[in-house]
């Protein structure tokens, strides 16, 4: 199978940082899994930024006319929820 030509990317990162990550053997390799973490967790609409764009914003404001924001009770993450569903316990399980 052929192998995926790896660019590189440099960027700058503080003395403590530096310090910190010394005794990691793959440093590159950390790197690589800590970004796709990292993307993995962004935001969908924001994509990480933490604002909307002005052309987000219409559709936005028709998203939420049924939709409404909610703490689970069982782990405190906050989550949308759709007005129109019967609101599913994620962490209900079939053996309770």
């Amino acid at each position: 199978m052929k192998r995926e030509k790896l660019d590189v990317i440099t960027f700058k990162v503080p003395e403590s940082l530096r310090d910190a990550m010394k005794g990691i053997p793959n440093r590159s390799e950390f790197i690589r899994a800590a970004v796709i973490a990292a993307l993995d967790n962004i935001c969908p609409l924001c994509r990480g930024t933490g604002l909307i764009m002005p052309n987000q914003r219409p559709h936005w404001e028709e998203f939420v006319h049924d939709h409404h924001f909610e703490e689970c009770e069982t782990c405190n993450a906050v989550h949308v929820v759709c007005d129109r569903s019967d609101n599913k316990d994620l962490h209900h399980h079939s053996s309770d």
